[in-house]
């Protein structure tokens, strides 16, 4: 990646381990090892089998570095890019642990901000995520202000692109584009010049016609430009419990997709929203 280098490692009791290591040039920007103490720090705060743990650091040192778990497995992007979109099982099996994982760190506090294919790894069909190089600590008000804009076109959410406040909702707009990926091969909102994607994403106009149409109201919804039409992780979490058992997904959420059938040319994202009866109440508690 841009910041640094990734090395497989084996740490004195043979246990296999990723070291990060911050390029030279990016070593020497007191804002990068800013970034990379960020990462740590956020590492450390969460314990959950859906995230990579980290297991030592130092970003004091002329080489800092950070050393997490390794994770035996392909990224996310690499599976669906090889063998074809997930289905069924493996589908609801990525979708409920990365939400798992999402839940946790929200509860720590945690923002991951960057939410895409390639940070999610696949041990055995499970997801783990990994790298928060660009998380934050949701109550570090500094980090909110800078607007800082990073990530790879087609899963920046609308309010990063935009340099507005980043919240838990912006994990799960992420989450839904890259489950979106992983259902239809393809990303939500196309490919091409980093504009065209960019004017897509903050438009809200995902193309998911690939998608289990029984999916596609509880992605649509969570990919809403606005913020607070997103699903909360209850409801999320919920929403996957229904559709795993073929339920209907908008019985539990607040705010549901327009019933109607989208312009020629332009995927679910672009219908309108309506709310729920009881979109005025307050969210659905487990």
């Amino acid at each position: 990646g841009g910041m640094g280098v990734v090395h497989l490692a084996l740490d004195p009791a043979g246990k296999a381990v990723a070291i990060k290591v911050l390029r030279p040039h990016v070593a020497a920007d007191p804002a990068s090892r800013t970034r990379l103490q960020r990462e740590v720090e956020t590492l450390s705060r969460i314990r959950h089998p859906n995230v990579a743990p980290i297991v030592d650091h130092d970003v004091t040192g002329d080489l800092p570095y950070v050393v997490t778990k390794y994770i035996a497995g392909p990224g996310l992007d690499e599976v669906v890019d090889s063998d074809g979109p997930l289905r069924g099982e493996a589908l609801v099996r990525v979708g409920k642990g990365l939400a798992a994982a999402l839940h946790a760190i929200h509860e720590a506090g945690v923002i991951h901000r960057d939410v895409k294919p390639g940070n999610i790894l696949l041990l055995d069909g499970e997801p783990i995520l990994i790298d928060f190089g660009i998380a934050h600590v949701a109550d570090d008000v500094r980090l909110t202000r800078t607007g800082l804009v990073m990530g790879t076109p087609g899963y920046l959410s609308p309010e990063i692109v935009e340099g507005a406040e980043v919240t838990e909702s912006t994990d799960w707009w992420g989450w839904a584009a890259t489950l979106g990926f992983a259902a239809q091969g393809r990303p939500p909102f196309g490919r091409g010049t980093m504009e065209s994607i960019l004017s897509r994403v903050v438009r809200g106009e995902a193309d998911l016609a690939g998608v289990d149409p029984a999916l596609v109201p509880l992605l649509d919804a969570a990919l809403s430009p606005e913020a607070d039409d997103r699903p909360t992780d209850t409801e999320v979490l919920r929403a996957l419990e229904r559709y795993a058992h073929g339920g209907d997904v908008t019985d539990v959420l607040r705010v549901v997709p327009a019933r109607a059938v989208p312009p020629p040319g332009r995927g679910a994202g672009a219908l309108g929203r309506v709310p729920a009866p009881w979109a005025s109440s307050p969210s659905v508690s487990t």
